[in-house]
């Protein structure tokens, strides 16, 4: 077995006072690595239930006095159990070395005997275990008497190492007397370290600790009661030393005294001739005789006897104690663990090839170590983490604190950063790393697992300390600075990688690139791994996350549950944990944990099927309130762990209601942090050291006065935290009955003797257990996503403003992910809408319905509908992330009933304008009839008279055009022309109306320049400052004055008058589009309104600022509007009068009638006619059937294949960027940077282009073709199903046109037909072949269309997408004017976001009263220490707390970035000439570009936006 048997989580731990013979060895183990020294007595159940009642006492019923004397039963009859001691050496047999090490070592801390010498079981051959004891290590207190005082020396070091007196017991003969017993009475008279006759489960027979000699030490904690003053070692043979001469011989050459139990000492006993040879050596001898109840003598010099028979223990004791005390106060040899190595006929494990090369590597390593300070160590052979690690943090940190000039600033320090990070790679591979990465590169996984252990053992042993009682407050603390341990080793890899990642600059070294594997490989094997460098309190993100990218490889995405853990320093934290998971924290050679640490846990096989998980990850922290911390670390430090945490366990000792408050204040107000950035961890408390655990009543009052402190701890955070809060429950879900556990005192009695509480063991089982049933219901956590909660948590809190700055990246990323399937939903609603609207559409068309209710559009996409609430339940329910996806389940459910809504509102709107239009047109399409009447009459008349001349094509279309005119002016010469509008005139008389000069109207006219006026990078000249009231003539010259010569006005005003023009010219333009111009006709009415709304608009505006607009603003205003609205009208008024005007219907059919003509002209049957008529009319209608369909399929594929429409609002909105940096168009540009949404249209309108036109041209006419092709066939269907009906039912020509039209209705409007000149058809099969062949004369013509064609009609792709692309959010930040790039439109309660955030400077942004450019990213002011002016009525508020100042700022997320968005850098350096001649302000002063942004190329930029998509 090794420790990775044991080193999971497993079933818990058997706690009943039984267990079974085949659970005996494991529950043993378990309860022993858990600290229960009980272990050694847990009862054997019998598995034979008959054997189990044979235990009860036999009954014989004989009332006879003589049976009391006779009646006896056979105790061999009894049935044997195993010998507690047996099982601990069976498992020791069993176990490979490491496992032999952890089990000595609990051994040891439960302050048992070790074994020192173990004959093998099979061939009887001696083993010494040294390696074993190797990670044990004594701490005790010297007492030497110096006149009238005590001078006291503490010593701390492995006990492999430490000199001290041996003494050695062992028998000759039988055992009338435990010698075990006794010498428990000379080391701890209240514990068992060696086991004995009497102790619980005890039997006379034991197969496997006969000849086995065990090792325990006694360690003074320099106090008047100490048995000894000095460390003393005891060792101990089990049985007849006479049967084991190898062993005694040994033992009694390396003892300083021998202690010999005799059953009698008399002359020729076996044991006579040992006792002699013992009695001439040199060795102090001390006789104890079993038959013999005198006191002690002392025959010769060191040479003693005493009777023990009949005697008190206790007597005996304390007699022996003086004996040994006396021997030992003057010359004696000493033992050495390590001298076993060097006695012959014994084999010593470390002897074997695997133990000495990894014991080589280690040596070859830690030499170069020897001799000198330990303080200097780091510097000399760790450097990357001394100075020049702690002095990057510095820096790093300071990025979150700029002042002054901060972009400039930052562009300094990063410079500072990556000269660090060179040095680091300078100084990186000194001989100590050389030689260590060499070792584990090259060494086999068996022998670096001993490469690593000897180097710690190695390293632990240079900082033995020996240490006055005197000097110990002085250095205590110089003592903690000078620790050197092996994760200083890891820790300097992790800075080697880091800088060489960082600098990418060639070198010779390259093993550096394979470190992260390595502490994979260490961290899957049970190493605890350094998460956060308590030296330097950083974590170092970029070791981590690569760290557990390797970890990922290794074992795939696996689910872990992270325990954390906090608490007081000194606590008991990583002792609990090592006790609770069998962990290898570190609480040995006087260090204290510092920083945070990390270990994995597999879940075993047996429960695994419970948990939703497939690993613990604990992390083990620094303690809380250390006196070299301050309450700021305590804070960040309690922050994060808690933040990492699927559970936090509060670790509190003892019962200081001070103490007790501090660290509640702290833990409290992380858990509000982590409420407030919408992360919920659970809870455990555990408080330590608690006397009487088990009084109900003390309990309660305990858990009653924690629930109270919990209470007041929650209300002050709720006030420092700015959230609402009357108790701990309204932070987070707790139950100060079940999650608290109460721990007794870690040990029983005064150390260093003392062994562990059992108490402590039990509360560890039952603390287990509560864990256990908590995470089984948690789904635990990702380890990508558990790295990249490491990145956003220490990002978010050296930023120190954590809830303010805190990017939950893993949310980000699902919520990214949902936007994208939001939009295939809509998607999915729109484009079925689009073809209920097209088959709406041509039923109004043809007469067929004359009304929609809102239900019709419902019931028609109903199915459509069903099916997208069945793919989100799916989505929402099964995917991955589903437990971070149900906090906007209900929003996006809503959401899509929202956009339903919109979309069937948009269509009924739609369809009753088509409704509103169609009767309208009642009064024309009533005369159709009449004017096809009578044009066919016409056209039949004048063909009979041209009949001779049918050939001649020139003379029929001059006759024909000389009659037409006739023909329409006979036919309209009662109905009145619609005439043509004039938008120039109507828009002079309105602006005169008004009042405004003719001068003005026309100088703005004849410039133009108003037609772009949401684009000037000025407005300055549009303005006059307001004079106040009651100033003198003097005042008001001088505001005149600085009307003429002041500068430019500031950028926040610009961008004010910027956005005026904008919304007006919305609402307007939607008020406009709101008249029914397309229905009635153009009024000028609607122009006279729009522009007195922009009038009271713009005097509210003024009303509200410290400057007027001059006349020549509000003229160039309207003459934008008028400019914007006017083709708009211009359009719906040509609608309106093609739809209306007798004229101008009649001329659009001159060529139609004209091939009538001809066709009669030839002779043509009616029937020919008539098929030539139903062509014409179908040709128009198919071929706008084909291009509304085509533009629905064409922005379908689009939607689906082309990137930039088949993602997020922020896909579109990285490609839309790429573009415009791949063209470097500056006026292009700035049309974005001032009307985002505009360029967004125009960048998709391109695009759409280039696919139709370019790109994908052949697929697109595919498109169209395949359009015909459907159309066709559908066609050809209606015709026959037509012909068959009127064949069956002998219909005439008016039956056939009604039930063809029939036929056609949902897909196709077809004009109205008039037969009266055709009833002599009756050879309708014949008038179905020549509508085919007009039908294929059509789908040829059609499939050599343009995809321009489809410009002229209802739909267009690039308007399709632009309705569903642009559906979106259009907030900009309220400092750099960035547009959010959230997918869903009225996201609230989500913040507006965006990760492209630019220098304020890219939208004309300037410092206050000057004119150097503002250079500042906001992602860096919020990080920065300075302070903005929401508005002019409020005091100046620090960027990091930019909420505060209310709306638009609060409704923003603006996290620190320490990174720059290079493409703005780039676009800055790019375009400065331009931008400073457009701004008229200047990249000077404190504007002036950092040196480091002009590096950057337009390749940088456009993967700059690759890399902040993927965040």
């Amino acid at each position: 077995m090794s420790p990775a048997y044991f080193l999971k989580i497993g079933p818990p731990v058997n706690q009943s006072h039984e267990t079974s013979e085949k659970d005996l060895a494991y529950t043993f183990l378990q309860r022993m690595m858990m600290l229960d020294y009980r272990a050694r007595y847990i009862p054997v159940r019998q598995d034979n239930p008959d054997a189990s009642r044979s235990k009860s006492v036999p009954v014989f019923n004989n009332d006879d006095f003589e049976a009391l004397f006779s009646t006896k039963v056979d105790s061999n009859k009894s049935k044997s159990h195993i010998h507690p001691m047996d099982v601990q050496m069976a498992l020791f047999h069993c176990s490979d070395s490491f496992l032999k090490q952890n089990l000595t070592t609990k051994l040891s801390q439960c302050q048992y005997a070790l074994p020192l010498l173990v004959p093998d079981p099979v061939t009887m051959d001696i083993e010494c275990p040294l390696w074993t004891f190797r990670q044990i290590t004594k701490t005790w207190k010297k007492t030497k008497i110096k006149g009238d005082s005590n001078a006291i020396t503490m010593k701390t070091m492995p006990i492999c190492k430490a000199e001290t007196p041996m003494v050695f017991f062992f028998r000759l003969g039988s055992r009338p007397v435990s010698k075990s017993q006794l010498m428990n009475t000379l080391i701890n008279d209240r514990h068992s370290t060696f086991f004995h006759r009497n102790c619980p489960g005890s039997t006379k027979s034991r197969l496997l600790m006969d000849g086995v000699a065990e090792i325990a030490w006694y360690c003074p904690a320099g106090k008047p009661n100490d048995s000894f003053t000095d460390c003393i070692a005891f060792c101990n043979l089990h049985g007849d030393a006479l049967s084991f001469e190898k062993q005694r011989e040994i033992l009694t050459e390396k003892s300083s005294v021998n202690v010999v139990l005799v059953p009698t000492l008399e002359k020729g006993q076996k044991s006579t001739t040992v006792i002699e040879d013992l009695y001439k050596s040199p060795t102090a001898l001390i006789i104890l005789i079993a038959d013999d109840d005198s006191d002690a003598v002392q025959v010769k010099n060191g040479k003693y006897k005493m009777g023990v028979k009949d005697r008190n223990q206790s007597d005996v004791s304390q007699e022996l104690k003086g004996i040994i005390e006396e021997i030992l106060s003057g010359p004696h040899t000493s033992f050495l663990l390590e001298s076993m190595a060097e006695v012959s006929g014994v084999t010593v494990d470390e002897d074997h090839v695997v133990y000495q090369k990894g014991k080589a590597a280690a040596l070859k390593t830690v030499k170069m170590l020897q001799g000198m300070e330990i303080s200097k160590l780091k510097d000399t052979f760790l450097p990357c983490q001394a100075n020049l690690w702690h002095e990057w943090c510095r820096i790093n940190k300071e990025l979150y604190h700029l002042k002054g000039n901060i972009e400039k600033e930052k562009s300094e320090k990063q410079q500072q950063l990556n000269k660090i990070r060179q040095n680091q790679c300078k100084a990186s591979f000194s001989e100590l790393m050389k030689s260590f990465t060499e070792s584990l590169l090259s060494l086999p996984s068996k022998e670096k697992e001993y490469f690593l252990k000897w180097t710690q053992i190695l390293i632990d042993a240079l900082s033995t300390h020996e240490i006055k009682q005197t000097e110990l407050e002085q250095i205590s603390k110089t003592l903690q600075s000078a620790t050197f341990g092996l994760e200083h080793i890891f820790r300097e890899m992790g800075q080697i990688y880091e800088a060489h990642r960082a600098v990418q600059a060639e070198s010779r070294h390259t093993e550096w690139v394979k470190y992260p594997e390595l502490a994979a490989d260490l961290m899957i094997s049970g190493h605890p791994v350094e998460l956060m460098d308590g030296d330097a309190v950083h974590v170092p993100l970029i070791w981590i996350a690569s760290l557990l990218d390797e970890v990922i490889k290794k074992l795939g995405d696996q689910r872990v549950f992270v325990l954390s853990v906090l608490g007081v320093q000194s606590s008991g934290k990583s002792t609990m944990l090592n006790a609770m998971f069998g962990l290898q924290f570190a609480v040995s050679a006087g260090r204290c944990t510092k920083g945070a640490f990390m270990q994995l846990l597999k879940v075993s096989e047996e429960i695994n099927k419970d948990y939703k998980f497939d690993y613990f990850l604990v992390v083990d922290t620094e303690g809380l309130r250390a006196c070299d911390t301050t309450l700021h670390h305590d804070n960040e430090l309690a922050t994060f762990v808690v933040g990492l945490g699927n559970m936090t366990l509060i670790n509190m000792s003892g019962e200081n209601p001070a103490e007790m408050q501090d660290v509640l204040q702290i833990v409290v107000q992380a858990f509000m942090r982590m409420k407030k950035v919408k992360l919920s961890p659970s809870c455990v408390f555990v408080h330590q050291n608690i006397t009487d655990t088990g009084a109900a009543e003390k309990n309660m009052n305990e858990r009653r006065c924690l629930q109270e402190k919990l209470d007041q701890m929650a209300q002050l955070a709720a006030k420092q935290e700015s959230c609402d809060a009357e108790c701990f429950n309204d932070v987070i879900a707790f139950d100060v009955q079940t999650d608290v556990k109460y721990f007794a005192q870690l040990l029983e009695g005064s150390p260093p003797m003392a062994p562990p509480n059992p108490g402590y063991s039990e509360s560890v089982q039952e603390l287990k257990n509560i864990i256990l049933s908590k995470a089984k219901q948690s789904a635990g956590i990702k380890l990508s996503h558990f790295r990249i909660k490491i990145h956003d948590l220490w990002n978010a809190l050296i930023n120190e403003q954590f809830v303010f700055s805190f990017k939950n990246s893993l949310e980000i990323a699902v919520y990214r992910k949902l936007e994208v399937e939001y939009g295939n939903w809509t998607w999915a609603l729109r484009s079925n809408m689009l073809t209920i609207e097209n088959e709406l559409h041509n039923k109004i068309e043809n007469g067929d319905i004359d009304k929609i209710e809102r239900s019709d559009i419902v019931k028609e996409m109903r199915k459509t509908f069903e099916k997208i609430k069945k793919d989100m339940s799916k989505y929402f329910e099964d995917d991955r992330d589903k437990d971070m996806l149900v906090q906007w389940r209900g929003r996006f459910d809503n959401k899509i009933k929202e956009f339903q809504e919109e979309l069937v509102r948009g269509v009924q709107r739609k369809l009753d304008e088509v409704m509103q239009q169609k009767k309208a047109c009642k009064k024309l399409d009533d005369k159709k009839p009449e004017f096809e009447n009578k044009l066919l009459q016409k056209s039949k008349e004048l063909a009979h008279q041209l009949k001779d001349s049918a050939k001649d094509d020139n003379k029929l279309q001059k006759q024909f055009d000389t009659v037409w005119s006739d023909w329409v002016k006979d036919l309209i010469a009662d109905t009145k022309p619609i005439e043509d509008i004039n938008l120039e005139e109507d828009q002079e008389t309105i602006l005169q109306d008004i009042g405004f000069e003719q001068n003005i109207i026309n100088d703005s006219k004849s410039s133009g320049k108003y037609k772009n006026m949401s684009e000037y990078d000025d407005y300055t000249g549009y303005i006059v400052h307001k004079q106040q009231k009651g100033q003198g003539i003097v005042a008001q010259v001088f505001s005149l004055i600085e009307d003429h010569i002041s500068g430019p006005m500031e950028y926040e005003d610009q961008e004010l008058i910027r956005s005026l023009i904008i919304s007006i010219d919305k609402e307007s333009l939607d008020a406009v589009k709101s008249k029914p111009v397309a229905t009635r006709g153009y009024s000028s009415a609607y122009l006279q309104e729009v522009a007195k709304n922009v009038q009271d608009t713009v005097t509210e505006f003024e009303s509200n600022q410290k400057y007027d607009f001059k006349k020549e603003f509000t003229v160039d205003l309207l003459l934008y509007i008028f400019d914007r609205a006017g083709s708009w009208l211009s359009q719906s008024h040509k609608k309106y009068k093609m739809n209306n005007d007798a004229h101008t219907y009649l001329e659009s059919k001159k060529t139609q009638y004209y091939i009538i003509f001809r066709s009669l002209c030839n002779g043509n049957s009616s029937a020919v006619v008539f098929g030539e008529m139903i062509c014409e009319k179908l040709k128009v209608s198919i071929v706008e059937a084909v291009c509304n369909k085509t533009a629905i399929d064409l922005a379908g594929e689009m939607r689906c294949t082309f990137p930039a429409f088949n993602g997020n609002r922020l896909n579109l909105e990285k490609h839309l960027l790429k573009s415009l940096a791949e063209k470097e168009d500056f006026d292009a540009f700035i049309t974005y940077i001032q009307n985002p949404r505009k360029q967004v249209e125009a960048f998709i309108k391109e695009k759409v282009n280039t696919y139709m036109f370019t790109e994908y041209k052949e697929k697109a006419q595919n498109i169209l073709r395949n359009n015909v092709y459907g159309m066709q066939n559908f066609v050809c269907q209606a015709l026959f199903d037509a012909t068959n009906k009127v064949k069956t039912q002998r219909g005439n020509t008016e039956m056939w046109a009604k039930e063809f039209s029939s036929f056609l209705k949902d897909k196709l409007t077809l004009e109205s037909v008039s037969c009266q000149n055709f009833r002599d058809i009756n050879n309708f099969d014949f008038l179905k072949d020549e509508i085919k062949r007009g039908l294929e004369s059509i789908k040829e013509e059609m499939n050599q269309l343009s995809l321009d064609k489809m410009k002229e009609f209802r739909l267009r792709p690039d308007q399709i997408l632009i309705d569903q692309l642009c559906n979106c959010c259009w907030e900009t930040c309220p400092f750099c004017s960035a547009v959010c790039t959230n997918t869903v439109k009225n996201h609230s309660p989500e913040d507006h976001n965006v990760p492209f955030h630019r220098p304020s400077a890219v939208s004309g942004g300037h410092y206050k009263d000057s004119d150097e450019m503002s250079v500042e990213f906001c992602t860096t002011k919020v990080a920065s220490d300075i302070r903005f002016y929401p508005n002019l009525r409020l005091d100046p508020i620090p960027f990091k707390k930019y909420r505060k100042a209310g709306p638009p700022y609060k409704n923003w997320r603006i996290t620190p970035d320490e990174s720059k968005l290079k493409y703005w850098t780039w676009f800055v350096c790019r375009f400065q000439k331009e931008m400073e001649k457009h701004y008229h302000f200047k990249f000077t002063g404190s504007g002036q570009i950092p040196r480091e942004w002009k590096t950057h190329t337009k390749e940088d930029a456009i993967e700059s936006l690759d890399e902040m998509c993927k965040l």
